[in-house]
């Protein structure tokens, strides 16, 4: 036997069994209903006690008869893998022979073997190089000659997996098809320690930032930090703003030529000490140009004097880490001028520290970089930046899932390193929170962006503590991340009783977050299913009951948790006032 082919056999074999191992977690999952094509349009996605489903008639109805689903992989593992298939035909036992095509090569063609009284899993060996990096098409076709349209003989999926051949599937629905919380019996480290190859964290820098926040709520989050391995704090830069006396968005709220008040000053350097005293990075962040009467003018040495102050006030407490903001503004767009002044404060702040670092969230902060726009402009920003400046990125899109494959293209047209700013748990201050796990991130981002940055909410610090958790473990070890354990983890870790426990899985479920949706930041989800139920004819009891359940929720917090999470409480009951409102228009008082 040749030893060389023997020891690439072993190696295969070790991969295999470390993905297995890792959770083992797909490469990719599918819903029925995340195919195009087919009749769930028609008759619905919930079928048979599953939903997310999708089905397909025989051969003659055209659309009907197809669904296509099309992902990307950036990479294939160089193990054996299987398409795992959880489907089910018709009710009367009428043959429907089927044809699944992946990049149109066929893994399955005539008479298959699944059930007609209930949904079951089957299994399809993938042949090498069927699968591939890049854009991937899988079409399930009905090829029976003869059936009408809500006719057997039919084929319906309901779920399918790109695995490991070895891959056990289970029937429950994913935390993303149907959100529930499971409270683990027993508490593991958080976050999950690292395995097998992965010896260092995947980020560089772990953190968050504020929003709006004070300096009492900054203070009171480090030692969450710290406990849960995170090591970035930055500040808002609406928290340098004059807050106190203008509400956010009035143009006298941000003075950034003023020095700042004594009392602001104290505050903000006692979080600095602290961070310092826990290990942190404090990255002081501003944004000259937005919520403001007057725009820093690039080329003016006065404005940059008077900019300057603040970096070097924070210099001066030893901070080594800045940032300059140009996201969401409207004045000052020329990417030619904010590189200038990048430079300029960079080069000043190295004067004194040679390692001072500068980060820059541009105008075009999210996205592959190469939309309309947004390219020339980065190109601009690639071009006349200083090389080790780092870039702010929020995703493939404002809000939303992130890829690799965006971050990678972002990087090529920007041509700097990225720190990731992600837009979780941020309620943008909308009455409504976001509590669910992380969700929705390529494992394997730590591998394109140096850093990793949640964006919390407002003012709910306390709450916020929730999801946080859940991004320190994936920022700590993305390779083995999994939301269903590490929301279970982190209610674990901030509750001391099994009262807390349960409460706090209540609370989760009610506001699992708007990624888990795909909405923006001001999504609300108990209000949206609220008025679901109002939609429903004869459905009094059951509005009656979600808000005694809310209710519930609500007074528990204040039982089991003693003042913490006051923040929360408001929300909820301010939720719970739009309800009642709401249940009084459709049936009165």
């Amino acid at each position: 036997m040749n030893p060389r082919l023997n020891r690439c056999a072993f190696i295969a074999a070790l991969v295999l069994v470390q993905w297995c191992a890792a959770g083992a977690a797909p490469l990719v999952q599918l819903r029925g209903s995340d195919f195009t094509g087919g009749a769930a349009e028609l008759f619905g996605a919930a079928k048979y006690g599953a939903r997310g489903v999708n089905y397909i008639y025989a051969a003659p109805n055209g659309l009907r008869a197809t669904m296509t689903a099309r992902f990307s992989l950036h990479e294939v593992p160089n193990v054996p893998v299987a398409l795992h298939v959880r489907a089910r035909l018709d009710d009367r036992n009428t043959d429907c022979p089927i044809r699944i095509t992946l990049n149109s090569v066929a893994l399955l063609e005539g008479p298959n073997a699944f059930g007609h009284g209930e949904f079951e899993w089957r299994t399809y060996p993938i042949a090498a190089g069927a699968l591939r990096v890049g854009e991937n098409e899988l079409t399930f076709a009905n090829i029976a000659p003869e059936g009408k349209v809500g006719m057997p003989p039919w084929f319906m999926l309901a779920r399918c997996a790109f695995a490991p051949e070895g891959w056990s599937p289970s029937a429950r629905p994913t935390i993303e098809e149907d959100f529930q919380v499971t409270l683990p019996t027993e508490k593991r480290p958080m976050p999950e320690p690292l395995t097998g190859e992965h010896r260092r964290p995947g980020f560089r820098f772990r953190g968050t930032k504020g929003w709006l926040w004070r300096p009492e709520q900054y203070l009171a989050e480090i030692p969450t930090l710290a406990q849960f391995k995170m090591n970035f704090l930055m500040n808002c830069y609406g928290s340098m703003c004059d807050i106190e006396h203008f509400p956010w968005g009035s143009p006298d709220c941000n003075r950034w030529w003023e020095p700042l008040p004594e009392e602001k000053r104290k505050g903000f350097e006692q979080v600095v000490r602290e961070c310092r005293a826990r290990g942190i990075t404090y990255c002081f962040s501003l944004n000259p140009n937005i919520c403001s009467r007057r725009a820093v003018d690039y080329d003016s040495a006065e404005d940059f004097d008077l900019l300057w102050q603040h970096y070097a006030w924070m210099q001066g407490l030893g901070v080594r880490w800045f940032n300059i903001q140009f996201d969401d503004i409207s004045q000052g767009m020329d990417p030619s001028g904010q590189a200038r002044l990048t430079n300029e404060l960079l080069a000043r702040l190295r004067k004194t520290d040679p390692e001072a670092q500068m980060i820059l969230c541009p105008v075009y902060y999210w996205g592959t970089g190469r939309e309309p726009g947004a390219q020339a402009y980065l190109e601009v920003l690639a071009r006349e930046l200083y090389p080790d400046t780092c870039i702010f990125w929020t995703g493939d899109a404002v809000v939303g899932p992130i890829t690799r494959a965006a971050a990678e293209s972002y990087r090529s047209v920007v041509k700097h390193r990225l720190f990731i700013w992600d837009n979780y748990p941020v309620n943008d201050s909308n009455p409504t929170l976001h509590l669910g796990p992380l969700m929705k991130r390529d494992r394997d981002l730590c591998e394109v962006a140096d850093g990793y940055m949640s964006n919390p909410l407002c003012p709910q610090n306390e709450a916020n503590r929730i999801p946080l958790l859940t991004t320190a473990d994936y920022a700590y070890n993305p390779y083995d991340y999994d939301p269903a354990r590490s929301i279970g983890q982190a209610i674990l870790h901030l509750a001391g009783t099994r009262a807390q426990r349960d409460v706090l899985r209540d609370l989760v479920e009610l506001y699992p977050g708007m990624i888990l949706y795909d909405q923006g930041t001001a999504y609300n989800p108990v209000i949206d299913r609220f008025a679901a139920l109002l939609d429903e004819p004869h459905s009094r009891w059951l509005a009656d009951a979600y808000i005694r359940h809310v209710e519930a929720v609500s007074d528990g917090l204040k039982a089991c948790f003693h003042g913490t999470f006051s923040d929360a409480r408001r929300t909820i009951e301010g939720n719970l006032a739009e309800m009642r409102r709401m249940y009084g228009e459709t049936y009165g008082p």
